[in-house]
This record gives C-alpha cells, structure tokens and sequence, in this order.
C-alpha cells in the first residue's frame, strides 16, 4: 500500500514540474476601454468558459503535490473519506475575502467550481454527485489554500451533477454569488475573481472580449502572465445584429456571417422560400439555411448575389463585402489557399463533418459549415461552405470563396448570381 502511494505522489510531482500556470487579465481600447465579460475558448482541448470583465483567467495544469495540505497544521477535514455518496467538507477561512471551491477529476480536468464571499471564522461543505473514482478538492482565496483527496466507490452517480452546497458556519458568512460548474460568475460585477480553466502549455485560445454593442476576437497562446487589451470597434448593422470582428494581418474581418434582413438605409430585403422564384430572381434576396430562422442564428443569412452588390449596401457602417482581392490577401497572409481554410475553419468538429482536414482555426475567423442554396436547393450543411465576394466575373457569375470538410482548402472560383451564399465584411 505505501508503495502504491509513494507511486501516485511521484506521479503527481511529475505534473506538477511539467505544466505552467499564468493568469490573463484584460482591458479594452478604442471604442470602448471598459470590458463587460470574456469568453475563453480553449481551441485544443474544445473547453470553454465565461468570465466578468475585470475578473483573472487563472489557466492552471493539474493539482500537483506541492498544493496538497497534508500535515498536522492542515485546517481541511472531509468526512466520510472514501465516500459512497455523499461527503462532508469543513475548512477554515482564516480571514474574509472571496473564496473559490475546485473539484478536479485525476487527470486534473476540473468537474465543478463554485465561488463565495466568505467571512472569517469555520465553513461547512455538503459534496455529492461524484461517480466513483479519485479526485482532488482545492479551496483557495488570496490569503489561504487548501488540497485534498477525496476518494468515491459511489457507482450510482455516473448520470448525476456533481454539487457541492453550503451548510454551516460559525460565524455566519456573508454568502454574495456562487458560479456553476462552468466557472461563470453570477452577481460579482462589482468584483475581481480568478476563475480557473484547465491548461496544457501550447494551447491555443480564442478570447472574446465584450463591452456592451462591441465584441473583439483575440488569439492568444500564453507563455506568460499578461494583460490581453482588446481593441473594440463598432460593427452593428441596421438590425442591431453586434459582430464579433478579428484582426488578420492588416485586415479587420466580422468574426462570423452576415445576418441583417435589411440594407443599411432600412429597406427589407425580400425572404423568398420558394425555390422556383429564388432560381429566377434578378434582385435581391435572402433566405435562412432549409428556410429555418434558428439556423440563421448560428450560421448567418445567405444572399443571392444581387443583394451583395444592391446600391443601397447590404453592409454594416464602416464595414463593405470583401472583394475577391481582400479574400486574395488573407488567403496569400495565412500560406495560400492549400492551408489556408485550415487556419479559418472551426475546429472543434462542432460544425464541420469529419474528419475536418486541417482545422485549427487559429486566426480566429471560426469559418462554419453551413451549408448553400444552389439552383433554389439546400444542401452540404457539415461538408461545405461559400462566401460571396463584392466581384463580377460576368453578367450572370461572381466571384466566390469556398471551403470544405475534406481538405484545408480555399477554393477560388465563380457561382451564378441566383445561387444564396454566405457574406463576410471587411472593415472600410
């Protein structure tokens, strides 16, 4: 038996001397120098989680044994211990101060995390929903921290929600917010907190910083302790859609499609569903993905050519259709067209069919699969997806950009102006 401890211990220390920890906090400028909320989506392990403008991304490895409390001064006790369904956690918080509560799986992943206000004084835990297994449990504010093992023989649990709830303290704590298992904060925003998100050191993250109609895109690959400013600039159309918007290169693109049912002074544009009339149309039009609004949500609108280039502009201000040469310069930026759609396509197979050849996403452009309308039909939703350029080629063709699920890809070639296609604007 004290072998196989001292093995799990050596084991943990390993970790411990091969993962990195660095915190991100953020600022804005430009439009805005305030930031609202951060999405952080980490795009080599497909995790994600949310956090208050002014919190800390804490990107953290695995729990390692240098952070379990194991001597006699340890003021965390967990009983029983093995559980079988439940378990009880007492701990001292030795002065007052927001208080974070992680339950890591042995690979270090983290199940759940809640955050409190804590006073001083003796606090009284209830941990249940954890199917069997070897876990770690970290509590951890600026003053004090404390680790442990917990071991589960609780077979029963595999369908439940881990959950852990306050039951007792002496004094009586001050209880201001708690967060869900996905670490996002819930009436803390007058506050700082560090949030946790899992990290191995070489992961890339997508953030997406917020600060009210604004939302900027910034790829980060941390190797040090840093403050990400994002650089917020307005790109809303007459519908009050806000885009997402992302610097490659020298070129300021929409982080995701088109979706405005209107041209910029407020005209509509006509929603045709009829696959006869949209074939024979000669003015603009858009439709929604299978005619079905919720896939317009996610994946944008798409126009027939004519509403690209209608005179009363399809675009947000500040914002036009990119040309076929502004494709031409991201696509010649990212290494040519053979790898390029592997550097803009989503990658975390959300979206694409596999095997989604080459995906990293890595600019952040998140380029999904939705789908076209060719000759009045729907098809190729997960394998395929085309963007409109602003550019003739003749009477009845265009220029359009293409990617799909087989290869890494960017397709330059032409389509009738009927067809529906997706939209990006670049920035004026």
């Amino acid at each position: 038996m004290k072998k196989i401890i001292l093995l799990f211990l050596l084991i943990f220390a390993f970790v411990k001397t091969h993962t990195q920890n660095y915190q991100i906090s953020f600022a804005g400028t430009g439009a805005s120098t305030t930031v609202d909320s951060v999405k952080v989506e980490n795009l080599t392990q497909c995790t994600e989680t949310r956090l208050g403008g002014s919190d800390t991304l804490q990107l953290t490895g695995t729990v390692g044994i240098n952070e379990l409390n194991t001597g006699a001064d340890n003021t965390m006790h967990i009983y029983p211990n093995p559980i079988t369904g439940n378990c009880t956690i007492d701990f001292e918080a030795t002065t007052q101060g927001k208080t974070t509560i992680g339950l890591y799986d042995i690979t270090g992943k983290r199940i759940l995390q809640v955050q409190e206000l804590l006073l001083k004084g003796h606090h009284t835990y209830n941990l249940n929903g954890i199917s069997s297994g070897v876990y770690f449990i970290k509590i951890a504010s600026n003053k004090y921290s404390y680790a442990s093992k917990i071991v589960s023989s609780n077979t029963n649990a595999t369908s439940d929600t881990p959950e852990i709830k306050h039951i007792g303290t002496t004094p009586n704590i001050d209880k201001q917010s708690t967060t869900s298992n996905t670490g996002k904060m819930i009436d803390l925003k007058s506050s700082k907190s560090l949030i946790d998100m899992q990290y191995t050191t070489g992961d890339r993250l997508k953030l997406t910083g917020k600060s009210g109609i604004y939302r900027t895109v910034f790829m980060l690959v941390p190797t040090q302790n840093q403050t990400v400013t994002f650089i917020f600039v307005a790109c809303t159309d007459v519908d009050k859609n806000d885009y997402s918007v992302v610097q490659i290169g020298t070129q300021l693109w929409m982080a995701e499609n088109l979706k405005t049912t209107h041209y910029r002074n407020s005209t509509s544009i006509p929603n045709v569903t009829d696959n006869t009339q949209w074939i024979n149309l000669i003015t603009g039009a858009y439709c929604d993905y299978n005619n079905t609004p919720s896939n317009s949500a996610i994946y944008g609108k798409l126009y027939n050519w004519y509403a690209v280039n209608n005179s009363l502009n399809i675009a947000p201000a500040d914002w036009h259709v990119a040309t076929d040469a502004e494709w031409t310069t991201l696509i010649t930026y990212l290494g040519g067209f053979e790898v390029a759609g592997g550097k803009l396509k989503e990658n975390c197979n959300a979206f694409w069919s596999s095997p989604n050849a080459g995906a990293t996403n890595e600019t952040g452009f998140t380029a999904l699969s939705g789908g076209d309308r060719y000759n009045g039909t729907f098809d190729y939703i997960g394998n395929y997806s085309c963007w409109w350029s602003s550019t003739e080629y003749n009477a009845t063709n265009a220029w359009f950009r293409d990617m799909t699920y087989i290869n890494s890809q960017v397709i330059q070639s032409t389509s009738s102006k009927q067809n529906g296609l997706y939209v990006r604007c670049v920035r004026d």
